[in-house]
């Protein structure tokens, strides 16, 4: 990378603020979503179509932010849950969860970084069609965090080829939980791409082929 590539000093500002935001909306939403789930779903979704457009860090290009406007299935409140952390014989590293992580492993990725995580648990989504089980991970180093990507019948069509996210609490994207309990909450209508849908330029950790769920996920942002 040259000098010219750098971020610049307010490019790093935008960031900030960009995190910010993000932090605010996600604490905002926590708060609406215990009463009304669909109205907390209605702000996340108009907020983050407008930071799209008008954010100095968005990851759409600058040329296409005018004109960018987000897509999203409706609210389905079959795809709100309350999930238990299993971290039995199924997830043997159980990390932040109970025990301790056994070896970091490498997600795929969208650019030359890579992060390292640990996989701390698996979680059970009940879909409409049959239980589906995702593997829950912790992002090692950066500022650490939850992160728990999905593949589904919709990625490559609706959908970025390479999956969406449906917790990255590294980012703020973080929908609560009860540490106590070991359970969090999960919910596909706040289902997201990463920053690589939109601009290459971005690197991003993805989903591995263990995080496939074989239906289609009708929830949440789509491309188109």
């Amino acid at each position: 990378m040259t000098d010219d590539e750098r971020p610049t000093t307010a490019d790093r500002a935008w960031l900030a603020d960009w995190r910010r935001r993000i932090a605010e909306l996600y604490a905002d939403v926590r708060t609406i979503v215990a009463d009304d789930p669909p109205t907390a779903w209605e702000a996340w979704r108009r907020e983050r179509e407008t930071l799209y457009r008008t954010h100095p860090q968005s990851p759409v290009p600058a040329a296409e932010r005018d004109a960018f406007r987000a897509h999203h299935w409706p609210y389905d409140d079959r795809l709100r849950w309350t999930v238990a952390v299993e971290t039995g014989p199924a997830a043997p590293a159980a990390g932040a969860f109970g025990g301790l992580a056994i070896a970091p492993l490498e997600l795929p990725n969208s650019g030359a970084e890579s992060h390292a995580f640990d996989r701390i648990g698996v979680v059970r989504l009940a879909l409409p069609g049959g239980d589906a089980a995702l593997p829950l991970f912790w992002m090692r180093g950066y500022a650490g965090g939850l992160f728990l990507p999905f593949l589904d019948a919709t990625n490559g069509t609706e959908t970025y080829g390479a999956g969406r996210y449906l917790l990255d609490t590294a980012k703020s994207a973080d929908l609560g939980g009860d540490p106590a309990s070991g359970t969090l909450v999960v919910d596909a209508n706040f289902a997201f791409q990463p920053s690589c849908a939109f601009d290459p330029r971005w690197a991003c950790p993805l989903a591995g082929p263990d995080s496939r769920i074989p239906a289609r996920i009708e929830a949440g942002e789509r491309l188109r």
